[in-house]
């Protein structure tokens, strides 16, 4: 399996173990991924910026900035993360195991920054702005400036009004954890499309927006 990963991120690590760090969660036990993830986002925010200051030179600070959060936030890098089927290569604990850690938006996030990280370590700057360059291409190529950026909500909800569609209900479906580091699942229906998309997050907020942009995913392929 990690062989097939370094193949889509086009890096083979010279140093297997910085990988395995990077794809072991902190439920499996030590050493695990948590400080990589402080490293990788470091990386990723440098890499994303550069290449926004390239590509946009008439752009200001806070213009840079604010299309820069959107490229970074947790919901693109998940979705990255399932393109590269990174959760089929992480270490969890069995906890996590069983209550499908392996699909959950912050530990595939996490482990994305962790895995950018570990590329770093293992060969320098260039190497790791190589394979996040290659994953970001095809969103910076969609980025346009000039259109405020929408959450994955309000984004669902245009696409079916526009479409005549009611708007899509969302239901709490359990909270799991302690109270301090509780997580969210979250349903999106749209019942007259039939779909019905799960989402997770440290808050119903960020689970919405979680469901609600699988969603959007599903109806545009309809």
């Amino acid at each position: 399996m990690p062989d097939r990963l370094q193949a889509r991120l086009g890096h083979a690590f010279s140093d297997v173990r910085l990988l395995q760090e990077a794809l072991t969660h902190r439920s499996f036990g030590q050493p695990n991924n948590e400080r990589f993830e402080f490293l990788g986002d470091a990386v990723l925010d440098c890499v994303v910026s550069i290449a926004l200051f390239g590509r946009f030179g008439e752009l200001r600070e806070g213009e840079l900035s604010r299309v820069r959060a959107s490229l970074v936030r947790q919901d693109t890098l998940h979705r990255l993360a399932l393109e590269l089927e990174l959760g089929d290569c992480l270490r969890l604990g069995e906890g996590e195991l069983k209550s499908g850690g392996s699909r959950r938006p912050s530990i595939l996030a996490d482990a994305l920054e962790a895995l950018f990280a570990a590329v770093y370590l293992d060969a320098g700057f260039e190497a790791a702005k190589g394979v996040i360059d290659r994953l970001y291409a095809p969103l910076i190529a969609e980025v346009d400036p000039c259109k405020p950026s929408k959450d994955p909500k309000t984004a669902l909800q245009e696409w079916l009004q526009a479409r005549r569609i009611p708007v899509p209900s969302y239901t709490m479906v359990e909270i799991v954890g302690e109270a301090h580091a509780q997580e969210f699942e979250v349903a999106c229906e749209i019942p007259k499309l039939a779909v019905r998309t799960l989402g997770r997050g440290p808050s119903r907020r960020i689970a919405e927006q979680q469901s609600a942009e699988l969603a959007l995913a599903a109806v545009r392929k309809k």
